[in-house]
């Protein structure tokens, strides 16, 4: 389809920092709407600028609360339908219920499909997001998903920061492919950690396969939410000779007492991005260099530029 209008970008109450660093990659003006709530808590959104043929992308990660920063994605989603928008795509950074892409139990939902049913009702005709935690959630959707990935940002802060005997660490069998492809680009060894899981948000590993001794280990995953398995895989690693143990994962969740079990462990230091904002307690280990947090701003807005000039976007995917 071919779209006429301008850009428009517009944000939600998730991120507004991210949408502004979008913005100012884009040149570009964040736009005017009103994204306050009612007494009773409902969202209270009205769009303070002529939006009608329009090309617009609302920025908006699902990141906790989740069903408050979705349900305020769903009714930005049909007010910009409603107000004749010529275009509108969901930027999601952070895909929320994302986990729940399968029945693996009995009696359980597959909440990714609901969620990609309702933004699709809702009037997104595109979506942008970034390290989806299983890649076939682009398939509950029945339009164009650009699937990103956060691999060029982390892989550019390695080169620039070289670590030597670099071993990359996938925390199960399931990241193997991922942690595959960053030892690739990064000239570096891997291993991996076989991990069974008997309830959601506790994790053991098992067993190291591969040999880590004396080796600065970087332990890779999509996303970190109570910290359990990064502990543990760190743990893991250090009882079997690891030189130091660093992480990166894509989205900082960092629930529960995930900031106690990453300030107790032995990781040394955390890569995130900024897909989703740090808590205040999360912000405090970054003051203190624990933590380091990665743009994808820059990717996103030109992903952004990409889709609305119609040119392609596979460099992102790389």
């Amino acid at each position: 389809m071919s779209v006429t209008g301008n850009i428009k970008v517009f944000s939600g109450n998730a991120y507004r920092e991210l949408a502004d660093e979008i913005c100012s990659h884009l040149s570009c003006d964040l736009g005017q709407a009103n994204t306050g709530r009612f007494s009773d808590g409902e969202f209270n959104f009205q769009i303070g600028e002529n939006v009608r043929g329009a090309d617009v992308f609302i920025i908006q990660p699902t990141c906790p609360p989740t069903d408050k920063h979705l349900m305020e994605l769903l009714v930005m989603l049909d007010t910009f339908n409603r107000a004749s928008a010529e275009r509108v795509t969901a930027v999601i950074p952070y895909f929320g219920y994302a986990r729940s892409d399968k029945k693996d139990r009995p009696r359980v939902p597959i909440a990714a499909k609901l969620v990609a049913n309702l933004i699709t009702v809702a009037g997104a005709e595109r979506i942008i997001t970034i390290d989806l935690h299983a890649a076939q959630i682009q398939g509950f959707f029945d339009i164009p998903v650009d699937h990103l990935y956060a691999a060029p940002v982390v892989v550019n802060y390695f080169q620039e920061n070289p670590i030597e005997d670099l071993l990359v660490v996938s925390p199960d069998t399931g990241g193997a492919e991922r942690a595959r492809a960053y030892a690739k680009r990064l000239d570096a060894g891997l291993a991996l950690c076989d991990k069974r899981r008997e309830k959601a948000n506790v994790a053991e590993v098992m067993n190291v396969v591969g040999d880590v001794r004396d080796k600065n280990c970087l332990i890779l995953d999509d996303m970190c939410d109570t910290g359990g398995t990064i502990c543990k895989v760190a743990e893991a690693l250090h009882k079997a000779g690891a030189r130091s143990v660093i992480a990166a994962f894509t989205h900082p969740v960092l629930s529960g007492k995930a900031i106690e079990n990453i300030k107790n462990s032995h990781l040394q230091k955390v890569i995130v991005t900024n897909t989703i904002p740090l808590s205040d307690e999360g912000k405090k280990l970054q003051d203190e260099g624990r933590i380091v947090v990665l743009s994808v701003a820059k990717m996103l807005a030109r992903a952004i530029k990409s889709i609305h000039d119609e040119t392609s976007v596979s460099s992102l995917f790389i």
